[in-house]
């Protein structure tokens, strides 16, 4: 027993390098250049530090949530203001969102720990997560408090211990009663730590805000069934909400002064805003759908344009594994719930998965913008994955089985090693997919504006005696007065605020104010 739970760790550390490499090699290079929203966090950052104020809450640029942004400036304070700093706090949410998917998926599957360590080691290698791992977007957070704080909520839900678990006999026993008060303060730590990441999770992303539902959800099945432990039940969902409130209890009380940023660009983009409302959800619900296995998102900021979100062999086990959790659910078995059935457990874990994959598609079906959208979708990257590790050793398994019932030990030794190859096949895949052929498109110098870049490393060699002036004619939302595209020139050469550019010499001006631009000055145009 403790050489094989040696083995399945060896297994998890060897995954989680796997992931650390994906989302950390290379990453001062690629992604080129630096896109002006993430350049946007960065300026928020750059001037959260000058003055001391970190803010929860950004207005700029359709509002965003303060917490990732504010852990960047840190980045920022330690490694300067490259976009790498930027995106290396990306990369480390993305790598900790990996672990995270190998405990929950060992919480909701603890007969099979193959299930998870498959399940990590998929999302691991996965474009889709590997990409937004490597962006400076707050959106990779989202997943990970999410997660976590599911992982932490199941583990408080089956660290409760029943009476039944103890004979009378046992239970006069004082070392039972001990070891029963042990672990019922466990459930109690747990639901507070679940409770604080799931908090947390509301100063990540619009999207979360979903979420509640499905928390509400769980604990709803779990009262029904388990009459027995409700009273602890209803402990645990109290200390969780009281957790989670106080942890987004910063930004909800920022949200009830300022409630018109509570909804940013939610209305602008709400599929209810088209004259034919039905018709386009319809529509969104078979794009979001579709993502999976048929057409992913076209833009190549998010995506190897127009390619699946998931890599095919990967799509067929994701759809192998929502199959076989609806045969699960649809399975009829007796009203009497039994916390010890391991088929009933199952029922609940898959229950879970698919309302946690329907509640994160909300905010994507309801929007009108450039769907399918990865970005958008972010949401339901974990629970793909769990399912698609499911499937996987679903099939493993029957085939396994087969060989062992033909006493066929050369059979199983061959399905091994496939098994390894499929997997190096991936991993492989992966690489080639986003360093290869993604990471060296002709496409992404533009979509992550790298001419900007090399814009601001130009104006930071220049004499800074020399007064600098950057012309705007680019176009995008207003930012003090400034188009939102000239962020990233700002980061580069750290000129946000006023008083920087003073400091610097540098300064942007609108193609009207051409005239205002004194004489020998140098002048550059950003289009």
């Amino acid at each position: 027993m403790t050489k094989t739970l040696n083995s399945k760790f060896y297994i998890l550390a060897f995954i989680i390098i796997i992931a650390a490499f994906f989302r950390l090699y290379n990453i001062t290079l690629l992604p080129p250049g630096l896109y002006p929203d993430e350049a946007m966090n960065g300026n928020n950052g750059l001037e959260a530090l000058s003055a001391g104020n970190f803010k929860v809450f950004y207005p700029e640029n359709n509002g965003r949530e303060g917490l990732f942004i504010n852990i960047q400036a840190i980045s920022i304070y330690i490694f300067g203001n490259e976009p790498w700093a930027l995106r290396g706090v990306s990369a480390i949410f993305g790598i900790l969102t990996v672990l995270g998917v190998y405990l929950l998926t060992k919480e909701l599957f603890p007969e099979n720990r193959k299930i998870a360590l498959l399940a990590a080691f998929l999302i691991a290698t996965s474009f889709w997560h590997i990409l937004f791992s490597r962006i400076g977007f707050r959106a990779i957070t989202a997943p990970f408090f999410l997660t976590w704080a599911l992982y932490f909520l199941l583990l408080s839900f089956n660290k409760i211990v029943s009476f039944k678990n103890f004979s009378t006999e046992e239970f006069k026993n004082q070392k039972s009663k001990i070891k029963m008060t042990i672990q019922n303060s466990k459930f109690l730590i747990f639901s507070i730590i679940g409770g604080i990441f799931f908090g947390f999770g509301f100063h990540t992303y619009i999207a979360y805000r979903a979420t509640p539902l499905l928390i509400l959800a769980g604990f709803a099945y779990r009262l029904f069934f388990f009459k027995e432990l409700r009273s602890r039940i209803i402990k645990i969902f109290i200390i969780f909400s009281a957790f989670s409130i106080l942890a987004f209890l910063p930004l909800g009380t920022y949200f009830l002064d300022n409630p018109k940023d509570f909804f940013g660009r939610t209305t602008q983009v709400s599929v209810f805003s088209s004259g034919t409302p039905l018709k386009d959800l319809g529509m969104n619900i078979l794009k979001t759908a579709g993502m999976f296995n048929f057409s992913g998102d076209f833009n190549w900021r998010h995506n190897y344009a127009g390619r699946p979100e998931l890599f095919w062999p990967v799509g067929i086990l994701f759809i192998i594994g929502v199959i076989f959790g609806i045969f699960v659910l649809l399975r009829k078995k007796s009203n009497q719930f039994d916390e010890q059935n391991p088929e009933q457990f199952k029922k609940f874990s898959f229950l879970m998965l698919f309302l946690w994959i329907l509640i994160a598609s909300l905010p994507i079906v309801i929007s009108n913008e450039g769907l399918p959208h990865a970005l958008r979708a972010i949401l339901l990257i974990s629970p793909v994955f769990i399912l698609a590790g499911f499937g996987g050793i679903y099939i493993y398994e029957k085939i396994k089985n087969l060989a062992i019932i033909n006493d066929s030990k050369i059979k199983l030794k061959i399905l091994n090693i496939l098994t390894i190859i499929f997997l190096i096949f991936l991993t492989f895949e992966a690489y080639n997919t986003y360093f290869i052929k993604w990471g060296q498109s002709e496409h992404i110098q533009g979509a992550f504006s790298a001419d900007y870049v090399q814009m601001g490393r130009e104006l930071n060699a220049l004499p800074k005696e020399l007064p600098k002036y950057v012309i705007v004619e680019a176009n995008g939302v207003d930012v003090r007065g400034i188009p939102m595209p000239a962020q990233t020139v700002m980061f580069i050469t750290d000129t946000f605020t006023p008083k920087k550019q003073k400091e610097k010499n540098i300064f942007y001006i609108l193609p009207a104010q051409k005239n205002l631009i004194p004489e020998n000055s140098y002048k550059i145009i950003l289009r």
